[in-house]
Formats: C-alpha cells, structure tokens, sequence
C-alpha cells in the first residue's frame, strides 16, 4: 500500500511538471512580448538579449497618444463581431440540416464545405480581390465582413454539426407531438440545448476575425486597417520599432485576453459538449 501511494504520489507530481512546463511553454512568448514592451530602444536590440533592466513606459505613451490605434481596434471590433454574428445566423441552420436531414448528396455537400479549409488562403484571396474590385467593397468594412465570414463559415458549419449531431432526436419529436413545426422546434429546443456549443464556436470565429492578417492587408488596404495590419506599420523599412511594436501588440492583445477570461467556462463546456456520453 505504501509503495502504491508513493507510485501515485510521484505520477501526481509528474504530471503537475508537465502541465507547469506546458503552460510556461505557452505563455512564454506574452512574456517576451510585454517584457520588450517596456525596454529602451537600445535594450530591446540588444544581444544577448538582456532580462535586467530599467523599465520605462514610454513606448505605451507614444502608441497610446498615436490617434491611428483606436481606429484600429474599432474597426477589427465591427469586423469580428459582424463576422461572428453573420456566420453563426448562416451556419447554424446549415450545420442543423446537415446533422438532422438526409436527402441526396448530403455527404458530399458537408464534405465540399469542409473542402473549402483545404485551401491555401492566398489562392482564394485572389478570386475575392477580383470580385470585391468589381463590386467596389475593397477597402470597406462590409467587403472585409464577407471575406471573414467565407473563411470562417466552413468551421462554424462543421463544430456545430457535431453538436447538433449530439442532441437526441425525441427532444425534437416531443416538440413535433405538441405541434410545433420544423423551424420552432429549432429555435426553441435545439437552439437553447447547444448554446454551449454556439458560444464556443462564436469565440473561436472572434478570434480567427480578429487575428487575420492577409485578407484584411489585402482587401481592406489603408482604408479600413485593422489590428494586424495597424501592428504591421510599425515595421518599416530601414528599422523595426521593437518597443512600440510590443507595445501596441501588448495593448491589442488585452481585450481579447479579457474576453478569454470572461467566456472561459462557456469556451470549455462548449468544446467538451458532448465528449461524455
């Protein structure tokens, strides 16, 4: 009995290191991020890299007083909740029809939404550039909106499949017998039973809106920037501005932090919806 504690005890410990070291592993790079955000021009270039110094606010100071960021951050807050908003009023009927309804082709159609991940994104950048061109929504906060939503629409269909997939079908049936149709029984039933689920996958697709980089460089261009493209003005052509590039990474990476923080716990019952039978 003794040594079978003490086996268990040592496996407990073991894990506990590896979770430490993982956790370290992942939060390493904030650290770096914000130690360098508050380092001296001539620290932040500095090799060896130097962990000792004296720290100074000023590169927040001058991000903050750039008048540029707050443009930055209003615009990638209308695109990612547009998008996320827009893509799950689209994809949670489709992954609901998908789940529940089997008709000719059902398969194929899941499989050539799926399809649409496979993709590189720069070879359908160029077909979106060539269409927004044409319809003028370059450079305009709807044109970059519809490019989220497309990227993001093939994963919101997909999770949101599985958990439909996931719910029993006499719930269903039991709304049926007291006369409601196909649509009321979705929205009042379905529709309550995964917001688990729906909430998990709407911080997944804030999250994909508010990191794009290459479509929202591309077809927003200096008319609408959004945060990964404002971040990007700070590397310039003769110098990188170490600091003030932290910094305003810093700053943007805050309210998505804290929106991590406050959803947490609907993020991880939603992907864990269905996991225990």
């Amino acid at each position: 009995m003794a040594k079978k504690k003490k086996a268990l005890s040592l496996g407990v410990v073991l894990r506990r290191v590896i979770l430490w070291g993982f956790a370290a592993w992942c939060l390493f790079p904030i650290y770096w991020l914000v130690n360098m955000s508050l380092k001296q021009p001539v620290d932040a270039v500095a090799r060896p890299p130097t962990f000792i110094f004296m720290p100074t606010l000023q590169n927040y100071i001058e991000v903050l007083q750039d008048p540029r960021v707050i443009g930055y951050m209003m615009n990638s807050l209308i695109i990612a909740l547009s998008a996320t908003f827009f893509g799950l009023l689209i994809g949670a009927p489709a992954a609901y029809v998908l789940a529940r309804h089997r008709f000719r082709g059902d398969s194929k159609i899941a499989f050539w939404i799926l399809a649409t991940r496979f993709t590189p994104p720069i070879a359908m950048l160029i077909p979106f550039f060539v269409i927004f061109y044409n319809l003028g929504l370059l450079g305009t906060h709807a044109g970059l909106i519809v490019a989220h939503i497309g990227i993001n629409l093939a994963m919101i269909v997909w999770i949101l499949r599985g958990f439909f997939q996931d719910l029993p079908r006499d719930l269903e049936e039991a709304a049926f017998i007291d006369g409601a149709g196909r649509f009321t029984s979705f929205r009042k039933v379905i529709l309550p039973l995964a917001l688990p689920g729906i909430a998990a996958v709407g911080i997944l697709t804030f999250l994909s809106s508010w990191n794009e980089f290459l479509f929202s460089m591309v077809l927003g261009g200096n008319d609408v920037m959004t945060v990964p493209v404002g971040i990007y003005a700070y590397i310039g052509f003769e110098q990188i501005e170490w600091g003030k590039l932290s910094a305003a990474a810093t700053l943007m990476l805050a309210p998505v932090l804290i929106f991590i923080l406050l959803f947490q716990r609907q993020l991880v019952r939603g992907l864990t919806l269905g996991a225990v039978k």
